[in-house]
């Protein structure tokens, strides 16, 4: 556990909403939509990639639970799920985790591409197909 991870830290409050041995999760402080919860590794790795094949596995198994969970109790129709894994790109808490982000229709005008966005000038492939 590192001193300066914010993650870290609202695990070692107890500020979680569901883990496991090996994951924890809880709401986005910055969210996206209602529901936006973060999954993370209770080890305090900067990338996916430097987890073992049990931690990726039940980081996984944790973000299908609270997925069931989140769909329980709200009403989406959709969900983005994804992994900043480093600097690049755009990870800014340099511990790993899983955002899922339940999605509702009309939320945004044209869903179309979803997590394609982070770059945007290439996010709208079907315009180009369309020009060609």
């Amino acid at each position: 556990m590192a001193d300066d991870c914010p993650f870290c830290s609202r695990i070692a409050l107890g500020e979680i909403g569901s883990a496991t041995r090996l994951s924890a999760a809880f709401p986005d402080a910055f969210p996206l939509a209602e529901g936006h919860t973060l999954v993370v590794s209770r080890r305090c790795v900067a990338s996916y990639f430097d987890l073992d094949a049990d931690e990726q596995r039940d980081l996984w198994e944790l973000v299908a639970r609270v997925r069931a969970s989140l769909s329980d109790s709200l009403d989406c129709d959709g969900w983005n799920v994804g992994i900043n894994d480093g600097v690049s790109a755009g990870q800014t808490v340099a511990h790993v985790h899983v955002h899922l982000i339940p999605r509702r229709r009309n939320d945004v005008p044209d869903p179309r591409g979803g997590v394609r966005w982070v770059l945007p000038a290439r996010a709208a492939w079907w315009r180009a197909e369309r020009e060609a």
